[in-house]
């Protein structure tokens, strides 16, 4: 059963090059995003990725279409979304004066919900620091904490905007493995990234985006054999860093 529906969803900006025409950073897409699966939006710099997920998320308005969230309005009703879901951005500010535990129950308190902040914690293996100040936290557990503050409200769909990236590969298994376990209790996950073997390991499903379209859409095991099945040198077949690349025709970091 689909959980986010998103139809004809246009967004458009001034161009950098004329303030008087516009450009379309996301052109009529389509998506249909099932209950507990973890979807993932995959696309070169500019592509169009994070202005989706806004839109999706209700943090950025919409020129033309619709998105259905839980079948709720976004663009209607944007409060009674914003209580079912959760948002994890690429870059977080903290009030650096309170501890981990005093910033989940003030988050916590936007949504007049109480928490148990050992227990939230203890979800994103940061239990032992619950006293600690956001600036004393490595930059996988700042990420993990970030989770934790998208997790106050219990939302039924968390969002994840390039969670690990920057991070080592230790700290990158432990998001990834924190995503697993979320999505295996019953909560749907959108994100986009940039890493393909992420993409590959963690999603039932992709996007791929270029130029503000969806460009190609499936599992990762059929986008392989799609658009990958024979790249010049073993493996035997590619994988989904092949098929972004046979796609866009871009390097991960264009």
């Amino acid at each position: 059963m689909g959980i986010i529906k998103a139809t004809n969803l246009e967004k458009h900006y001034p161009s950098p090059d004329n303030s008087a025409e516009t450009f379309a950073a996301v052109n009529k897409i389509n998506l249909s995003i099932r209950q507990k699966e973890i979807f993932g939006l995959l696309g070169p710099n500019g592509a169009g990725k994070t202005t989706t997920l806004e839109m999706l998320e209700g943090l950025t308005s919409i020129d033309k279409g619709n998105v259905f969230i839980n079948e709720i309005d976004v663009t209607k009703q944007p409060y009674e979304v914003k209580k079912i879901i959760g948002v994890q951005l690429q870059f977080n500010e903290y009030f650096d004066r309170l501890n981990l535990s005093e910033l989940l129950i003030l988050f916590a308190s936007l949504y007049a919900t109480s928490i148990d902040p050992e227990s939230l914690l203890a979800k994103v293996n940061l239990e032992d620091k619950i006293k600690a100040l956001p600036n004393d936290l490595s930059g996988g557990q700042k990420q993990r904490f970030s989770i934790a503050c998208a997790l106050v409200n219990n939302p039924k769909i968390l969002f994840l905007d390039e969670p690990t990236t920057g991070l080592d590969p230790q700290a990158k298994r432990n998001l990834w493995n924190l995503a697993k376990s979320l999505n295996e209790e019953g909560m749907t996950i959108v994100l986009t990234t940039h890493n393909m073997e992420e993409a590959e390991y963690l999603c039932d499903r992709i996007a791929i985006m270029d130029q503000g379209s969806i460009i190609a859409q499936d599992t990762p095991q059929q986008l392989i054999l799609d658009y990958a099945p024979e790249p010049p040198e073993i493996p035997m077949q590619g994988n989904i860093e092949d098929v972004f690349l046979a796609l866009t025709g871009h390097g991960l970091r264009d």
